[in-house]
């Protein structure tokens, strides 16, 4: 048989074997090795069909930017809420805006809300697809058409580039 149909998920094979090497707590038994292998191969190959097929990578480069947005934008409002938190709350300004957003691939919409909801001082509150449009609450905004450009820019922008089923 062919690779593809021996090993349906390499990525996802090779965490079942590790996952159940640390489970059992042994890494010297050729047999937990053997028995382990052997559910990493049979389990994803009987689950398949459950797996989604997930959308092809079209620009690695920007997914590098997405994600160094995501991991620089964590840290700093990290900071941010930290002083606001400690400063008075009288001066907070929360806010609930509408941001369109022009991404189909439903991984792409998920990672887009996970950036906005993993950076403290926002949430993602809900996606409605049928109108394109992502309602994010922010702990403290002073211009709410410079939240959406800003997230538009630093999310939307370098994901529209990352998958082929964008409109780029």
């Amino acid at each position: 048989m062919n690779r593809s149909k021996w090993l349906t998920h390499p990525l996802g094979s090779l965490g079942l074997l590790l996952v159940w090497l640390l489970l059992v707590d042994d890494f010297t038994s050729v047999g937990h090795w053997l028995l382990g292998g052997f559910l990493a191969v049979l389990i994803p190959r009987f689950t398949a069909s459950w797996w989604p097929r997930l959308p092809r990578i079209r620009s690695w480069k920007h997914m590098f930017v997405f994600s160094q947005h995501m991991f620089v934008d964590i840290i700093v409002a990290n900071f941010q809420v930290a002083r606001l938190a400690l400063g008075p709350l009288d001066k907070l300004q929360p806010v609930w805006v509408q941001v369109p957003y022009e991404l189909e691939d439903d991984l792409a919409i998920y990672l887009l809300a996970s950036a906005i909801s993993l950076a403290p001082g926002t949430v993602a509150a809900s996606v409605n697809r049928q109108d394109a449009l992502l309602t994010v609450h922010a702990l403290h905004c002073h211009d709410e058409q410079a939240l959406i450009a800003d997230i538009k820019q630093r999310y939307e922008q370098p994901l529209l580039e990352v998958f082929p089923c964008s409109p780029r």
